[in-house]
Formats: C-alpha cells, structure tokens, sequence
C-alpha cells in the first residue's frame, strides 16, 4: 500500500491518475492532510473513491495513542501510534514567536548517548519522509494552532535517516505542503559528520544544531559513543564547512551533568575549541542542566555551577544562553523522549 504523504504533490498527482481520477483530486486530498484528516473524513470526495482510497493506500497520519500537557508552561507531548504498531514522542512548544514541533525520526535510537531516554531499548526502525510529515500535521491539529517552527531533534539521530530526512524537509518546505520555510527549521545531530557534509550540499539552508555536550574527547567519548568515530576536531571542521557552504548558524547544545563535564576547565576547553575552529562562524551554544531519566544514574548540577560555566563561555566571547526547561512535568524535555508508553 501507498502512503500519500510520503509523496509529493506531483508524485500525488500521478499516482491518481493511476486510479483513472483526475489529477485536481490531488489538491483536494493534499487539503485534508494538512489538516489532519484520514480518508472518511475527506467529503468533497466521492465516496466510492474514498473506500478505493482506504483500501489502497495509507495516509500515513500517526495516530494519538496518548497526550499530556504541562501545567507549567503548556508544553504538549505526543504519543504517536505509527500505521505498524511502532510508538515515537512528539513535542510542541510554546515560544514568544510560536510554536514549534520537536519530531522524531526514528522509532527508538542506536547512538546510545549514556545520559539520553531514547536510546534505552535501542532502534526499532527508520522513519519515512511521510511519518515524520505527518507528525507535524498531527501536532498542528492537536494544538489549535499553526506550528511555525520544527526541529527534528526527538528520538533517532536524524543523520541515520538521511534520505528520509531531506526528502522529509523537501516535503515540508514545498509550497503545496506545510509550507514552513527552511530557515524556521533546526536538524539535530550528535555528531554524523559525513551526514553534516551531505546536508550542506542539498540547498536546504536550515539550522544545524549538533549536540556536542563536551569538547575534550576523553569526556565525550565516555558519553557519546559517536565521539569514538568522529573526534571533536573533526565534527567542529565539519560545522565551519556547514557554515561556508549555507551560511546559516550553528547551534551547539550542551547538557551539563554534575561531575561529568560541568567544571571550569570544562567551559574553559569548550570555549578553547570554539574559538580554534569556529572563529567568525555565527555560532550559539545551549546550555542544558541535565534533566533526569530515571534508568541512568547522573545528576543535575546546581544553580551555581551552571553560572559558573557560563560565566566562563562569556568571558570567552561565545554567545551563550541556559535554555529554558519546558515540559518538565511531563517529561518533555531534552533527553527525555522515548518510543513507549508514557
């Protein structure tokens, strides 16, 4: 079976007109996707063409199997139900600007980052381009309003799914869809380099935000696995070439977990590697106070020490913010989204 939203509006159109319709069918069906709405739902259609539709192909809408805001600050969290029983987490975010979507590409992660939820039970399974679509779709729905931004920044390394990726952002980008411009949209990474340098040749000039959570390898590698492939020297001339090619800013992001990389001599060597390699790239790093999981055994730190640390960053020149908490009641914030029930 067929999922539409895998497709685009030209692709849309052919597959129609292998059903013998004619191709404005495509606009109309394009219509209700966008708005969340599965085949019954579709009444400008015929209703003979509808039962074809259902038994042909697939939407490709996840289904809300669970949903939870935060008393705090509104934050929604998604439970997704994939067309094969399989179970991602999506997020939407409230920010002065609008809202943003936090998506998911993969179902469960095989980077195995020691301090992150989603990687837990391992991979399931990739993504395709129209899961991660209807993701956004489904939280626009949900929340009552249009979302202005995405960051594909849930569970999964997005690089591991690089062609679903770009075909993803292809989608979302396209005057017929959703239409969100490439500059409203961030793409995470913990440290894919070569998916870094395929992504700055596809004249898709979105944000890159790498997930770097220590510049001394020593450190890193203890915490993130990729950092045995590809050492920080090597992901930060990756990020300065993303630069020369795009022109669009790097984002750093930065969980400082007590008594693993929170220190002084830890701000002083970030810094230290940001000014050697990124000098004159408009670059911006995040940091994170650790938020708990609660199969891993690390600590926030407190108040004083994340000060300190960017007190360090500051003093360096680097521009720098303490990111907001959202959804902490929910369970809903960085390193906390998992491919299960809630």
């Amino acid at each position: 079976m067929r999922t539409l939203l895998d497709m685009s509006f030209a692709e849309l159109g052919e597959y129609l007109a292998g059903l013998g319709q004619q191709r404005y069918r495509a606009g109309q069906i394009m219509r209700w996707l966008l708005r969340g709405i599965d085949f019954e739902g579709m009444t400008d259609l015929p209703a003979a063409f509808r039962e074809t539709l259902a038994r042909e192909a697939l939407t490709g809408l996840p289904r809300v199997a669970d949903k939870l805001t935060s008393s705090r600050d509104g934050t929604i969290k998604l439970l997704l139900e994939l067309g094969d029983g399989e179970l991602v987490e999506s997020v939407v975010m409230d920010y002065e600007h609008g809202k943003s979507v936090c998506v998911s590409s993969q179902a469960g992660c095989r980077m195995g980052c020691k301090f992150c939820a989603s990687t837990l039970n391992g991979m399931k399974r990739p993504l395709t381009a129209g899961e991660m679509l209807g993701q956004v779709i489904v939280a626009q729905r949900e929340s009552g309003a249009r979302v202005g931004g995405v960051v594909v920044m849930g569970i999964g390394e997005p690089f591991d799914n690089y062609d679903n990726l770009v075909r993803f952002l292809r989608l979302i980008t396209a005057p017929e869809g959703l239409n969100i411009g490439s500059r409203h949209i961030s793409v995470s990474t913990c440290g894919m380099v070569d998916g870094i340098r395929k992504l700055a040749r596809e004249e898709l000039p979105v944000t890159l935000s790498v997930s770097l959570h220590s510049a001394i390898n020593s450190v890193r590698s203890k915490i993130m696995p990729i950092n045995n492939k590809w050492q920080v020297e090597e992901l930060l001339s990756a990020c300065r070439e993303y630069f020369e090619v795009t022109g669009r800013r790097i984002s750093f992001e930065y969980i400082l977990i007590a008594g693993v990389n929170d220190g002084v001599s830890d701000a002083a060597a970030l810094a230290g590697m940001l000014g050697e390699f990124m000098r004159g790239v408009p670059a911006h790093v995040n940091l994170i106070p650790y938020n708990p999981v609660k199969e891993r055994e690390f600590a926030t730190p407190d108040r004083d020490t994340v000060t300190k640390f960017k007190a360090v960053l500051e003093r360096k020149g680097v521009n720098v913010t303490v990111r907001r908490r959202l959804g902490p009641d929910i369970n809903a914030s960085c390193g906390q989204l998992r491919a299960g029930k809630m």
